[in-house]
């Protein structure tokens, strides 16, 4: 791989096959596969080890995330970035479609995560694209209780009626910590933002049956040291876009998420964030305008801007909804 400086990548859909998938994916959002297959997720950009992303636009085409990484090092991810992740790339952006309930689940964090598979715990967030009426999210304990109560309600199949449940609306965020117990419902379609992590505890399947016909795995003992058990109430945000402006959506030690509605032209400088920037095009059409180029992304499209590329144009081609996504770093006091 030749050293040249780099540009904005593309990078090619992992789509994964869900028992609980569907086709909106497909149809809506741009993505290449059979229409009858039933498509749960697309994982647009992933430095997982075993599923890292292919760029597909410019002379880094053909190159996986982590080779670029390895070239390009603090160019792509920013210099405290890299210092802290190395090669691995931080964050796993996926596109979900459920067309029936997920599993009753949680995430180990930071300190679980190491200590028993050697790996970064999952703190995450759902922007909501699509949600069919009467959809539900369900995020976190209607009220405190105890780790004796759950298994109980594990145990006697009735775990939901300790759940908080929300009907979400396209432009709902909702964040999740690692350790808040949550499932996606039927009809809804979101992207999800979340630490590199593949580490999912299931407590809760809705007594849905595996392709051999056995009940799914349950891995409730694990789930037991990584629940919040007082982790309760909303966790839904909502905040109204404004035109050409950037609106915060969620802060948090992982990552910085924000919205724009894109009218016109914005001018961006990051000049000031040591960070690569992810560009997800929930809505519309837009070009990302830089001193040698320029790349145009669709709805369902994601792009990954490197943190050496710190001053953008953005421009509407066709009204747009944007999430931003980079990492929030601080720099070391200098004394």
């Amino acid at each position: 791989m030749l050293m040249t400086e780099l540009y904005p990548l593309k990078f090619e859909p992992i789509l994964k096959e869900k028992v609980w998938g569907g086709r909106s994916l497909v149809l809506n959002y741009g993505k290449k596969a059979d229409p009858a297959k039933l498509i749960g997720e697309s994982w647009e950009i992933s430095g997982v080890s075993d599923n890292l992303s292919v760029a597909i636009n410019g002379f880094l085409a053909d190159n996986n995330i982590e080779e670029i990484a390895e070239v390009y090092m603090g160019d792509l991810t920013g210099e405290l970035v890299f210092d802290k992740f190395g090669v691995e790339f931080p964050l796993l952006i996926k596109l979900i479609e459920a067309s029936s309930d997920l599993s009753v689940q949680v995430h180990p964090d930071d300190v679980i995560a190491r200590e028993k598979h050697h790996a970064y715990g999952k703190t995450e967030m759902w922007y909501i694209l699509e949600a069919h009426p009467g959809s539900k999210i369900y995020s976190g304990f209607r009220e405190p209780v105890t780790e004796k109560q759950v298994r109980t309600a594990i145990h006697e199949n009735r775990l939901p009626e300790l759940l908080n449940i929300e009907y979400p609306q396209p432009g709902d965020v909702f964040f999740t910590p690692a350790g808040r117990v949550h499932a996606i419902g039927g009809g809804i379609t979101l992207v999800e933002i979340q630490q590199t992590s593949d580490i999912t505890y299931r407590i809760f399947d809705w007594n849905r049956k595996a392709t051999n016909g056995e009940p799914r795995e349950l891995h409730v003992e694990l789930a037991m040291d990584a629940i919040d058990f007082n982790a309760t109430g909303s966790s839904i945000i909502r905040k109204a876009p404004l035109p050409d402006t950037t609106v915060n959506l969620v802060s948090c030690k992982y990552f910085v998420t924000n919205i724009i509605h894109l009218t016109g032209i914005l001018k961006k400088d990051y000049s000031l964030i040591d960070s690569f920037i992810i560009f997800i095009c929930t809505e519309g059409k837009f070009s990302v305008h830089w001193v040698k180029g320029s790349e145009t992304v669709i709805k369902g499209e994601t792009l990954l801007i490197p943190a050496s590329m710190t001053d953008l144009i953005l421009e509407a081609v066709q009204e747009a909804k944007i999430l931003e996504v980079f990492i929030k770093t601080e720099k070391p006091n200098e004394k």
